[in-house]
């Protein structure tokens, strides 16, 4: 006996490359859900925990959608984005990857809002540490380094 998705359970991708039909295919909201917060397992700590509240608010704030549509590209979406995480240990070096412009001009203000909030939420993530050196130098003779544009106050 052979199992064929339906239909209602296969998304058209937005991205550029092409996906095959397993990766194409929508899981369950809650079985995603479990998946992401165990790939995110992989990630530094900082973007574990930044990930696992976004995650988790989003699937909370998407709970009870009645718009069928709505619910297949929210979780679509949540698969591609599955799908591109790394696993192993070179997660552990993952950078994110840049928006495509395309996306961006689709967003409604709603979304670009959000977006600008999650920019602000991981600025602190991206900063740069300052060199060991500049470190141990400061802390030698007794001076503070900044954070922010790495030189000694």
């Amino acid at each position: 006996m052979s199992f064929r998705p339906s239909l209602t359970r296969l998304a058209q991708s937005v991205t550029t490359k092409p996906l095959n039909e397993a990766s194409a295919t929508l899981l369950p909201p809650i079985p995603l859900f479990r998946r992401i917060l165990r790939a995110h397992r992989y990630l530094p700590p900082d973007l574990r925990s930044l990930g696992d509240v976004y995650v988790k608010s989003e699937f909370r704030h998407h709970r009870k959608v009645d718009n069928a549509w709505h619910a297949i590209a929210f979780l679509s979406q949540w698969k591609i984005y599955l799908d591109e995480l790394p696993t192993g240990p070179e997660a552990q070096h993952f950078k994110g990857k840049k928006l495509d412009p395309t996306l961006i001009e689709k967003m409604s203000p709603e979304q670009i809002g959000q977006l600008y909030e999650f920019m602000h939420a991981t600025k602190e993530i991206w900063k740069p540490a300052p060199d060991a050196e500049e470190e141990q130098a400061a802390s030698s003779s007794g001076e503070e380094v900044k954070l922010d544009d790495r030189s000694k106050s």
